[in-house]
């Protein structure tokens, strides 16, 4: 019989997975995500800033604030990192400075994560493209800090929100995005979080 190495990353995977099934965690329930318990005005500070931050930083190509704004997990990011990331908008010249006149429509209330970060998502309804965003915050010494952000341009016409985001007296048009967990990848290469 021939044995042959596996690579690396393969080879961490399966010990990793045995470990998980031996200690019987492959079986467990990722606890339900809780509301949050932040008033409407904690919200729209929280997603203006994180977006104006991102805006001014694609304007200049100087990411260093919107960085220093995060939680260290986003901070590892440098702002060379941030920069490539937002290349594609920056070069686009894609202005996102009307989030300060429009009120966001939420598409994911503002919920508690089992890794205890916020988690909240949403798009701004203007014309002719509509700014969708997808936000993740850290608490660091009692504060919400930017742990992840995603931000795109989509289609202004209203589409059928997921049921179990919405309150059931309101339910604002829009769509629902997932923001990749801490140590994922990136799926859409408008998305920042820790490296």
């Amino acid at each position: 019989m021939v044995r042959r190495r596996l690579p690396f990353r393969c080879a961490r995977l399966l010990a990793t997975l045995a470990l998980v099934a031996s200690c019987g965690l492959a079986r467990a329930e990722t606890p339900a995500p809780k509301p949050a318990q932040i008033d409407r005005n904690g919200v729209l500070i929280l997603i203006r800033t994180a977006l104006i931050a991102l805006d001014q930083a694609n304007k200049t190509g100087n990411y260093t604030v919107l960085r220093e704004l995060g939680a260290p997990g986003f901070q590892s990011n440098t702002p060379e990192r941030l920069a490539e990331i937002f290349a594609k908008q920056r070069n686009d010249h894609l202005d996102i400075s009307g989030v300060t006149a429009i009120d966001p429509q939420l598409t994911m209330l503002p919920q508690i994560e089992a890794s205890g970060m916020m988690h909240m998502a949403g798009f701004f309804p203007s014309v002719p493209q509509q700014i969708s965003f997808e936000l993740l915050y850290a608490p660091v010494n009692g504060q919400w800090r930017l742990f992840g952000i995603s931000v795109s341009l989509g289609s202004p016409v209203p589409a059928a929100p997921m049921a179990s985001n919405l309150p059931a007296a309101n339910p604002p048009a829009g769509t629902k995005s997932t923001a990749p967990a801490a140590g994922q990848k990136a799926q859409v290469p408008t998305t920042a979080r820790p490296q």
